[in-house]
C-alpha cells in the first residue's frame, strides 16, 4: 500500500497522536516497511507493544486489520484456506439429482474445487481484500518450522498458489507486521524476507510519558513511584519481567484504587498484577534490592 508518510518524524508525531510513543528506530523501520512495501519483523519481550502497533497502524491508515494468531501445529487449513465442505456436498447431492444420466465425476470434482467453494482464512483474506489490510502474524515463533516454510512464498511475492485453483496475487500489498517473543528461533529465510525491529521496554522516561497519557488519573508522586518500581523489577533475574501492558494494568488498578502513591502495603495487595509467577513472587520476598525499595517507600521514597 502507499506510504501516506512524507517522512519519519510525520509518521512519529501521528503515532504519538494516536498514544503510541515508538522510539526513532521503530519508528523509521514502519515508515520503511510502508514505503519499500516489505513485511516488517518486530521482535522483543511480551507486552512492549508489538501486536499494539499493529493495532495503532490499522486505525491511522483506515484500513482492515487481519489477524493471525500463531501456534504450534499452525497447519495451511488454518492460516491460509479451507474449502466449505457443507457447500461441496450440497452440490454434490444436487449433482447426482438434476444431471444427466452418464455425467462424468470429474465434471463434478472440477466444480466443487473451484474458487466458489473456497473458505479464506487469515493470509488469503489478506490477499484477496480490497483495499489491502494491515495484517498480523502474531507471535510466529509458536508456530513450526513447516509454517515458515508456507510463509516463505507469501512473504516474499505476496502471493498463494492453491493447486485446484490457480495462484492469487495482491492487487496492493498489505502492510504485514509479524512478530516474536523469541520463544525459539525464526529462520534466517524468514528474516531475510521481512524488515527488522528489536523493540525493547521503555527507558523510564518514555515510560512516565506513556502511563501519564493513557492513565491520566495518576498523581505525579503515584506516576513515579510505578516506573521505579517497574524499572527495578525489570532489572532482576524475574521468568517474567514485567512488560508496558503490566505496567499499564497497574497503574489503572492503582489509579481505581484512589491511591495518590506508592507504600509497601498497596504494592503487597497488588504485585499479582504485574509480576505473575510464584517463583517470581518468591524472589522478590527473598531479594535485598527488593527488600530496600519497600523500605524506602515506607519512608515517603521511590529510591
Amino acid at each position: 500500500m502507499k506510504n501516506p508518510y512524507r517522512s519519519v518524524g510525520e509518521l512519529a508525531d501521528t503515532l504519538d497522536a494516536a498514544g503510541y510513543l515508538a522510539d526513532p528506530a521503530l519508528a523509521t523501520a514502519v515508515f520503511l516497511a510502508l514505503s519499500l512495501e516489505r513485511p516488517l519483523f518486530l521482535e522483543g519481550q511480551p507486552g512492549v507493544g508489538k501486536t499494539a502497533l499493529a493495532g495503532v497502524m490499522s486505525q491511522l491508515l483506515n484500513r482492515p486489520l487481519v489477524r493471525l494468531q500463531c501456534y504450534y501445529g499452525i497447519d495451511l487449513k488454518s492460516a491460509a484456506y479451507d474449502w466449505n465442505y457443507a457447500r461441496q456436498m450440497v452440490h454434490i447431492r444436487l449433482a447426482e439429482t438434476l444431471t444427466p444420466a452418464g455425467a462424468r465425476p470429474e465434471d463434478v470434482e472440477r466444480d466443487v474445487y473451484s474458487r466458489d467453494y473456497l473458505a479464506p482464512r487469515p493470509l488469503l483474506t489478506a490477499l484477496t481484500m480490497n483495499p489491502a489490510p494491515v495484517l498480523l502474524i502474531d507471535e510466529v515463533d509458536r508456530a513450526d518450522e513447516a509454517f515458515e516454510a508456507l510463509l516463505l512464498e507469501f512473504l516474499g511475492e505476496f502471493q498463494m498458489t492453491i493447486p485446484e485453483v490457480g495462484t492469487f496475487r495482491a492487487e496492493e500489498i498489505p502492510l504485514a507486521v509479524l512478530t516474536s517473543n523469541r520463544t525459539r528461533d525464526v529462520h534466517d529465510a524468514l528474516r531475510r524476507r521481512c524488515l527488522y525491529a528489536w523493540v525493547d521496554f521503555p527507558d523510564p522516561d518514555r515510560e512516565r510519558a506513556i502511563l501519564a497519557r493513557r492513565c491520566p488519573a495518576l498523581g505525579d508522586d503515584l506516576l513515579d513511584g510505578v516506573v521505579k518500581a517497574v524499572a527495578v523489577l525489570r532489572d532482576m533475574p524475574l521468568a517474567k519481567r514485567p512488560g508496558l501492558a503490566e505496567s499499564l494494568d497497574w497503574a489503572q488498578a492503582l489509579a481505581r484504587l484512589g491511591a495518590e502513591r506508592l507504600t509497601p502495603e498497596l504494592v503487597e495487595r497488588t504485585l499479582g498484577l504485574i509480576v505473575k509467577y510464584y517463583d517470581d513472587l518468591d524472589l522478590l520476598r527473598r531479594s535485598d534490592r527488593w527488600r530496600l525499595l519497600l523500605e524506602r517507600m515506607g519512608r515517603g521514597g521511590h529510591g
